[in-house]
């Protein structure tokens, strides 16, 4: 979305829209540093194109060497991995493309669901080094594109502008005087909403089941544990001081009790079941509507 009264700058990239607002419009160089940040993610970390560093590990054991941001994004993730008992994890990835969910949008299953690897039988994430014991398919799309809004975030405040809003198709990060009133996505109308939320130097984090869904019973939620999607949660909400964190999180909350996750990262939530029933945290400032 964009904001209000503000300048926008919106381009493609990752594979989806992003609209970064600012209260005046972004010089052209500060334009090409933003674009460029986007190009080196995608190049580092994009398991659809087979000239990214992770690709490398899908074709043969091995290192890669990525940007120092990965130390943190390894982290995160290996904290999901640890709380969610290996349901969520970076290994999904060819779970994902074993239902169809490839670099070629066949959309169409391989064959039964399976299961990804476990984390400790073939994969060391060290800092920004990742190794692996035999060929696998990394998928960071759970947090990455959270990261993404980070580090564009970073590359406006290292140029002088302390407000913006930086939105990756639904993944925001705010910074500003005032509140930005949001609208949370009906998760089975797109026309509609379900209630709203004042985002106010947070991040806004949203993910749902029908966002990328194929086939009979088939989306990009998987339970890497059995490589099956998550039938029981249908769409999250999350909002926290950083967009990685709030990106990782809302897919997390498909998998973990989220008591478990409030006892190793400060954020609220909000989540849609699958019954049509809604649960929120006691600290959750959104609105819903009757």
């Amino acid at each position: 979305m964009a904001h209000p009264g503000w300048d926008t700058f919106a381009f493609e990239g990752i594979g989806t829209a992003w609209e970064i607002s600012t209260p005046e419009p972004l010089a052209p160089a500060v334009r090409t540093r933003l674009l460029r940040a986007v190009e080196d993610y995608d190049l580092n970390y994009s398991r659809f194109r087979a000239d990214s560093r992770i690709s490398e590990l899908a074709r043969t054991a091995g290192t890669v060497s990525l940007p120092e941001h990965a130390e943190r994004l390894g982290a995160v993730f290996s904290t999901l991995y640890r709380l969610s008992r290996g349901s969520m994890t970076p290994l999904v990835g060819g779970s994902l493309e074993q239902l169809g969910y490839g670099a070629d949008y066949a959309l169409v299953p391989r064959g039964l669901a399976r299961p990804a690897p476990r984390w400790e039988d073939v994969l060391r994430w060290e800092g920004s080094t990742v190794a692996c014991t035999e060929p696998v398919v990394l998928d960071v799309g759970a947090a990455g594109k959270g990261q993404l809004v980070d580090l564009l975030a970073e590359v406006l405040r290292a140029e002088g502008t302390a407000q913006y809003l930086v939105d990756g198709s639904g993944d925001m990060l705010h910074s500003g005087p005032e509140p930005l009133r949001v609208g949370l996505e009906h998760p089975y109308d797109p026309t509609q909403a379900i209630g709203v939320v004042e985002l106010g130097d947070r991040a806004l984090c949203a993910s749902a089941s029908n966002r990328r869904a194929w086939g009979d019973g088939l989306h990009h939620v998987l339970d890497a544990a059995t490589g099956r999607p998550v039938d029981t949660v249908v769409a999250t909400w999350t909002m926290a001081a950083g967009t990685l964190e709030a990106d990782a999180l809302a897919t997390a909350l498909f998998l973990v009790e989220p008591r478990l996750l409030e006892e190793e990262f400060d954020f609220d939530w909000l989540m849609v079941l699958s019954d049509g029933r809604a649960h929120c945290s006691q600290g959750f400032e959104g609105t819903l509507f009757t």
